[in-house]
């Protein structure tokens, strides 16, 4: 297993620069007020594709070879990595393939397809992803991408925070949705390496919670196919991003499914900000925790703004 180290952040750093954006922080002071700190907003719902995930996409399909470049790119996603990994590859002009839930969110679909990216449906579980991913890739021979448990990944992630502590001059605490843990392993890379004295703190919906029991537990707990309005982290740890998790996070807190519907629209509602029920889980966790982050200067990671317009979570069914 090859660990990313911070040679490899600033070298992916250079290679994505011309495809993807230095996305703005905002603040609010309504928001300083309501939690009692000072927060800053990391906005990469503003992101080329609408979220994070384009910087790990396009330093994995950038850093290929001619020759296995040809042969295209191929991952598994419910949707941002998705539609990211099409966004880069289309900038190469390779083909991509990508396994999504048959659940998945239109919008992301549709966003896939726009990029010019080929969808095969699955099953919404882990174990149905994996089996058909495992076809698609021995009929194309193309390059695996994973989402997160991949070390160009990882490393195109930690550019995130590393351009948020220079935006901010500085933090105490960083808040980031986890899912399977690329956004929160690039943060542990980027700030474990430029400021260690920054706390990192993983923010996770209570329905899906594997990756806070697996904190617990010191060892990878993996629910095969959780229900949570935030779809986007329904996916475990893997191997590689456990080992940012285990050995630089300093907790991971826990948001319902109310608390998270409720910070987003917040957010909609006093920041006029559009962000998908994932990206709400950080502010939901703060929220919620607020003796933990009072008087403290925090880096929140809104990580994208791929919402179904059409299926917002507070619409009446």
């Amino acid at each position: 297993m090859y660990i990313p180290t911070f040679d490899d952040v600033e070298t992916a750093r250079a290679r994505i620069e011309p495809y993807v954006h230095r996305t703005p922080v905002l603040t609010s002071t309504f928001m300083n007020k309501l939690t009692g700190a000072e927060l800053f907003f990391k906005c990469e719902n503003f992101q080329k594709a609408g979220a994070f995930k384009v910087r790990g996409a396009s330093n994995a399909v950038f850093g290929l070879g001619d020759e296995m470049a040809e042969k295209g790119v191929a991952t598994h996603s419910s949707g941002n990595h998705a539609l990211s990994l099409s966004y880069a590859a289309g900038r190469r002009g390779i083909p991509c393939h990508v396994v999504m839930p048959r659940t998945a969110p239109q919008a992301k679909k549709d966003a896939v397809i726009g990029y010019g990216g080929t969808i095969t449906e699955c099953e919404p579980s882990t174990s149905s992803r994996e089996a058909v991913f495992a076809e698609v890739q021995a009929a194309t021979g193309a390059d695996f991408v994973h989402p997160y448990n991949d070390p160009r990944v990882i490393a195109g992630q930690a550019t995130c925070s590393l351009e948020l502590l220079e935006q901010t001059g500085g933090l105490d605490a960083v808040v980031a949705p986890i899912g399977g843990g690329g956004m929160i392993s690039g943060t542990c890379l980027a700030l474990s390496n430029v400021a260690p004295e920054v706390k990192i703190y993983a923010a996770e919906p209570k329905n899906a919670d594997d990756a806070c029991r697996s904190f617990k537990a010191g060892h990878i707990i993996a629910d095969d196919a959780p229900e949570t309005v935030a779809d986007g982290l329904k996916v475990p740890l893997k191997d590689l991003t456990w080992h940012f998790v285990s050995n630089h996070v300093s907790d991971i807190l826990l948001a319902t499914e109310q608390e998270i519907i409720d910070a987003m629209k917040l957010i909609w509602q006093r920041m006029k900000i559009v962000m998908e029920p994932s990206s709400a889980v950080p502010l939901a966790t703060i929220l919620k925790n607020r003796e933990a982050f009072a008087g403290k200067r925090v880096g929140v990671i809104i990580t994208g703004g791929n919402v179904d317009l059409d299926k917002l979570p507070w619409m009446k069914k």
